[in-house]
């Protein structure tokens, strides 16, 4: 059977085990049209781009199946009707992936970043609340140029 990565995007409205619920609805169609859910994985409540009918934001969810033909429309099908997803796009791939998706990959590794900000690491920048570098004069005030007069000749 062919593979495919669906992934559909809800409104920010509705919360977490709802999106769960209409993600197991899909999963229900394809199994009963004889494909299989070979992974899923729910990205989070993430920004959208540009707004979606008034939504900023959407929980996104992503679906590797091996599945027929039939049993992927039918699903693409439910997804049109129903009024809590914003967005769809179904994709046919050579093969399917194992382990996480590159969005998880980078969401772990951005959590790995902001915990390493929290414990300081990075010098002193922040110091100050700016990442300017600090001026040290490293020379005494005396061989510093003295401002010219006004009305001198330079």
């Amino acid at each position: 059977m062919p593979y495919y990565e669906t992934v559909f995007i809800a409104r920010q409205d509705i919360s977490g085990p709802q999106v769960d619920a209409l993600a197991d609805q899909f999963a229900g169609i394809v199994t009963e049209h004889g494909g299989a859910v070979k992974k899923r994985e729910s990205w989070g409540l993430r920004n959208l781009a540009f707004r979606i009918k008034k939504n900023r934001k959407g929980h996104y969810v992503m679906f590797n199946l091996d599945a027929p033909p039939a049993a992927v429309s039918e699903m693409e099908r439910n997804i049109r009707i129903n009024e809590d997803i914003l967005r769809y796009l179904t994709v046919r791939v050579e093969a399917l992936e194992e382990g996480p998706s590159a969005v998880l990959q980078n969401k772990s590794r951005g959590d790995e970043r902001d915990r390493d900000r929290d414990r300081g690491f990075g010098g002193d920048r922040g110091f100050r609340g700016d990442d300017r570098p600090r001026r040290v004069d490293h020379e005494p005030e005396a061989a510093v140029a003295a401002p010219v007069a006004e009305g001198a000749e330079r």
